[in-house]
């Protein structure tokens, strides 16, 4: 059945004798915001990686819209790894440009939307800049940029607001949302609570590879589930 759905089933994944994951599960539904919490180490990378593709799970599949992730499909994901993947000594431009050619974006569309997306998130000015020229606060503004500049189907965040001013946060936080509106399956980890309780539709409990709750925050808190984490 086709729904625009990301759809998590089963995951499980292990690294010699320490287990990641345990039967991984859960769906980021088109249009929501997903929030994914937990301490460090409860198996949030790690699941992201495996829908990207670039860990394999043991066992489990990742789904979209019904349909097994195929490297194809995958190419509509944009991703923002928790220990960011630009190139540093690569300008902001031309690092956005081959991104979204990349992703199947070519001449005039990845220039336009490289432009599009750089003045959105307050850094065209900064587009002939190498990454590493630029705050912290930028840099993570040029990797959301890095995220969305080929119009992705699907966006996974991991801690995307980390290191961000006020400013950029509420940036941040109108682009997802806008991209949520628009039909797109957000999910993103973070331990800014306040933030997630703010921004999602539902939040997922991650405790030892495995998912322990999920829905909105209002529900799990009066369920008794605590959202803390460390």
């Amino acid at each position: 059945m086709r729904d625009g759905a990301l759809t998590i089933d089963g995951l499980s994944k292990r690294y010699g004798e320490v287990v990641a994951l345990r039967g991984m599960t859960f769906d980021v539904r088109a249009g929501e915001l997903f929030g994914f919490v937990g301490s460090n180490g409860a198996g949030k990378t790690t699941t992201m990686r495996i829908v990207l593709g670039v860990l394999t799970a043991d066992a489990g599949e990742v789904r979209y819209d019904g349909s097994l992730l195929t490297l194809a499909a995958r190419r509509r994901i944009g991703y923002m790894p928790e220990e960011r993947g630009l190139y540093p000594k690569m300008r902001v431009g031309e690092q956005l440009e081959y991104l979204a050619q990349l992703h199947g974006l070519y001449g005039p569309a990845a220039r336009r939307s490289t432009r599009e997306w750089a003045e959105r998130l307050g850094i065209a000015g900064r587009l002939g800049d190498e990454v590493q020229a630029l705050s912290l606060g930028n840099q993570q503004r040029a990797q959301l940029a890095a995220a969305l500049v080929h119009d992705p189907a699907v966006l996974v965040l991991d801690e995307p607001f980390s290191g961000l001013d006020p400013v950029a946060v509420d940036v941040m936080s109108d682009v997802l949302r806008e991209r949520a509106a628009a039909g797109v399956p957000v999910v993103f980890s973070s331990h800014q609570l306040d933030l997630v309780e703010r921004l999602c539709d539902r939040v997922g409990i991650v405790s030892g590879g495995a998912m322990v709750a999920v829905g909105p925050v209002d529900d799990l808190r009066a369920g008794g589930e605590s959202l803390l984490v460390v």
